[in-house]
């Protein structure tokens, strides 16, 4: 019998919905800000050096919290210049909400938004279609390689676009953290459908090198609280559930047995430490920095 078990991707609005919680109950955003904060001035001191006009690309951008972050630390580093950002986002709710975001935000003069509602995928076809080939200074690729088709070619066809003083940044869940343990033993029995591919920051080494690109990488803290997934009927935790699976109503549609191995396993040290009684999720990051 086929289990009903569906992708959470099928469903947009609750995928949102539970990425909302995720955002809440981790320290995911915190973990990034305080990279943004500390290392990426660093990053960028040198992507605009003699530079009149900046041009970012967003891959997968979001509702536009960590774009805007980036783009105040470019704009800093260099004042004069004008900054063209262009998004790349699927989700029309996503990007209406990133619309908002700049539309509230001050300190956005000689910012320029463009947005392009499409996958990274689709992004590629048209570009190729058009035949346009144009240079980025800065590309950032931040959690969103689990939703391309082919990683490796994706890396290689952004990698392409970088100008010579660029910088191509990748963010994705750790090598190390409770996602990759959860994954590796658990991701054949969840329904992804071709919607999501689980990656981890301990996957793009390999395929870097077999590229010959050079990188660096670096471990980002992170964890959350998911306390409120062991308690049956926690609409919250059911949501939270979702986003781990990659499962449309998990809590629901996942085969008792299944069910059960997954709640046990996400308190294990493997996933997660035990603190005060409530339950904290390894929800580390691996960061990826690519040059031209």
């Amino acid at each position: 019998m086929a289990s009903p078990m569906r992708s959470l991707l099928v469903d947009l609005e609750r995928y949102v919905q539970s990425f909302r919680v995720f955002l809440e109950r981790s320290t995911e955003h915190q973990s990034m800000q305080e990279f943004v904060e500390r290392h990426l001035p660093d990053v960028i001191a040198s992507i605009g050096n003699g530079k009149s006009t900046i041009n970012v690309l967003s891959v997968g951008g979001g509702a536009g919290e960590m774009d805007l972050q980036i783009l105040s630390k470019i704009r800093a580093r260099y004042p004069g210049a004008t900054i063209n950002n262009d998004v790349i986002e699927p989700s029309a709710d996503q990007i209406s909400k990133y619309k908002e975001r700049v539309a509230q935000a001050s300190n956005l003069e000689n910012i320029k938004f463009t947005w392009h509602k499409e996958t990274a995928n689709e992004y590629e076809s048209r570009m190729n279609a058009e035949k346009k080939t144009k240079k980025w200074d800065f590309i950032h690729m931040i959690q969103m390689l689990y939703y391309v088709k082919d990683i490796p070619a994706t890396i290689r066809y952004f990698h392409s676009l970088l100008d010579s003083q660029a910088k191509l940044l990748i963010i994705l869940v750790s090598g190390k953290s409770g996602w990759e343990t959860l994954w590796k033993k658990y991701g054949p029995s969840f329904p992804l459908e071709d919607l999501c591919t689980y990656v981890s920051s301990g996957d793009l080494p390999r395929m870097l090198d077999s590229a010959g690109l050079k990188y660096q990488l670096y471990e980002l803290p992170s964890h959350m609280d998911i306390t409120c997934c062991i308690s049956e009927g926690d609409k919250d935790g059911e949501l939270l559930l979702d986003f781990l699976t990659e499962t449309l109503d998990f809590a629901k549609t996942a085969p008792p047995e299944l069910k059960q191995q997954v709640m046990e396993e996400l308190r294990k040290p493997g996933c997660s430490e035990i603190r005060d009684g409530k339950v904290f999720f390894n929800s580390s990051m691996g960061v990826i920095l690519v040059e031209p």
